[in-house]
């Protein structure tokens, strides 16, 4: 196995590619912030970011990985069943995530944060969810990337893997990091950042749409809200299998990303007139 380590060649973007990645996506988070908060600074409650980075990390990064660890980790019937069906795969992957941060979000929205209810601060909740995705979960496999390609460049190859940790034990586990570093180049920047950007947008959207389900007390639009989230992570979850390009996905990404925008503008404007 660490014969294999030999044989990964990090490309000459791959550094550049993977720290303007990292700029572009801590940028992406903060200009949301500040630019929502200095536009809206009367309607707007700084609480409702933290609720919203907060509610993601309970239901997607806690509640929905004690599911995975069950149902994906643990070799047991219903985890072999899963991983062993690329429809089964794919169904509880959307399943989880559409339901879990959706009813995350419409519990938060509905029993937590009951004052400073405007539309102006389901937008900012939206922000707080997408924006700790980005800095809590992809930004640091990303960072991890670019350690990687620079220890794999700057030394020689049992330096690199003596400062990373890597042993005969470990190999296998980080052979998958230490190739994608190798592969990381300007086309595969631009599709993070254009996803990161299509995530961003489709959380503020279903916090929207969620959140006029809330005030409006009508109850079609959180089961609406999980379908989109569903739909939107479909692709993702057929590239996972090998199924489809990753192209592919993110076109598919762009759609859905869009019908939710366009739905969520509906329901925001809507809420300036109750």
């Amino acid at each position: 196995m660490m014969k294999e380590f030999e044989n990964v060649i990090i490309g000459k973007s791959s550094i550049p590619a993977l720290s303007i990645t990292i700029i572009l996506m801590v940028a992406m988070t903060v200009v949301f912030c500040i630019y929502w908060l200095l536009k809206n600074k009367q309607k707007t409650n700084i609480s409702y970011l933290i609720a919203g980075a907060l509610g993601f990390m309970v239901s997607a990064r806690v509640l929905e990985l004690g599911v995975h660890y069950f149902c994906i980790i643990m070799d047991n019937p219903v985890s072999r069943f899963i991983s062993g069906s690329t429809a089964a795969y794919v169904l509880y992957g959307v399943t989880m995530a559409g339901v879990f941060e959706e009813c995350g979000r419409h519990i938060v929205l509905k029993y937590v944060m009951k004052k400073n209810r405007t539309r102006e601060n389901a937008v900012l909740y939206g922000i707080g969810h997408g924006g700790i995705e980005i800095l809590g979960v992809i930004l640091p496999s990303i960072i991890t990337c670019l350690v990687v390609a620079v220890m794999f460049t700057n030394g020689p190859l049992d330096v690199a893997l003596a400062s990373l940790n890597i042993t005969e034990e470990t190999a296998a586990a980080a052979l998958p990091t230490v190739k994608a570093a190798a592969a990381f180049d300007y086309g595969m920047m631009a599709m993070n950042v254009i996803e990161r950007l299509l995530a961003m947008l489709l959380h503020i959207s279903l916090t929207v749409i969620v959140f006029y389900g809330v005030v409006s007390e009508e109850k079609r639009y959180l089961p609406l809200a999980i379908v989109l989230h569903m739909l939107m992570d479909t692709f993702a979850a057929l590239y996972q299998r090998g199924v489809v390009p990753l192209w592919s996905v993110e076109v598919w990404s762009a759609f859905w990303t869009v019908v939710s925008v366009v739905i969520a503008v509906r329901l925001y404007r809507k809420m300036a007139e109750r």
